[in-house]
């Protein structure tokens, strides 16, 4: 029996609610072994991150030659790189071990407000690393930065950056609604050839601290079990949803408390 493994390259959130720890919390959730390489250490709670203390890129690609030298990963996910320099170790690996499927989170703001990516390195992950994504999954202030436009403010508005999107060079673009208003969510799947909206109910909640990482590693977890891209977006975003929902469950810290990542099982 062959064991699913993903791969979370991402910053570490001391709190337990985003970044490596929300992914891997993920990965179990979804029956599968995760993998983790730390690009950052962060100072933070729910209330905000305090400090950064980014790991030198020559060990972020050590992490790297570890894990992919050794484990058969399945899907990759890609949350905050942190600087250029990181982007760059990452591709180099990328190139050299052809990860099957690989999701990018493309974190540059936290959901706090602290900046997360340089100016310096935006740049980067839009021309380097996007184009060896099999998705990526922006919000809609994520969208407007890496097309250097306004957040889009109606659904056509959406789906037209999100085509735009797909000229970095990434099959597929899953554009998250969460920042809009109404009582529905709207996240479009979008690639050359289709658009697909999938709805669900604004859950209100102020408990949604790592939803997009958790959302992203959820999305890897169903490729590295063999799903397609379609019914791995369905499936991640039925999981968030229910995490989203079960959030208030917690009792966690005193700002925005994470999602509950195991909500199917207590």
């Amino acid at each position: 029996m062959t064991t699913p493994v993903a791969l979370t390259i991402a910053g570490s959130d001391s709190s337990g609610g985003a970044g490596i720890q929300a992914d891997l919390k993920t990965f179990a959730a979804l029956g599968v072994y995760g993998a983790s390489v730390i690009t950052a250490l962060t100072a933070q709670n729910t209330r905000g991150v305090t400090a950064i203390h980014p790991v030198p890129a020559d060990f972020v690609a050590a992490q790297l030659e570890a894990v992919l030298g050794d484990l058969d990963v399945g899907a990759v996910k890609i949350g905050m790189v942190g600087a250029r320099a990181t982007i760059e170790a990452i591709v180099a690996a990328l190139k050299r071990f052809l990860s099957r499927h690989v999701v990018l989170d493309p974190v540059m703001i936290a959901s706090s407000g602290e900046r997360l990516l340089p100016a310096d390195a935006v740049d980067a992950l839009r021309t380097k690393l996007i184009p060896h994504a099999s998705i990526i999954t922006p919000n809609l202030p994520e969208a407007a930065v890496l097309l250097s436009e306004p957040v889009a403010s109606s659904d056509a508005a959406i789906v037209c950056q999100g085509r735009r999107l797909l000229s970095l060079g990434c099959p597929f673009v899953l554009i998250k609604g969460g920042h809009g208003h109404g009582d529905e969510s709207i996240d479009y799947l979008i690639d050359a050839d289709s658009t697909l909206p999938l709805s669900s109910p604004r859950i209100a909640t102020v408990n949604t601290h790592g939803t997009g990482c958790t959302l992203a590693s959820a999305i890897a977890a169903g490729l590295a079990k063999g799903e397609d891209m379609a019914s791995a977006v369905r499936n991640a975003k039925a999981f968030i949803g229910g995490a989203i929902a079960a959030a208030d469950r917690f009792a966690v810290g005193h700002g925005h408390a994470p999602v509950h990542h195991f909500h199917r099982f207590y």
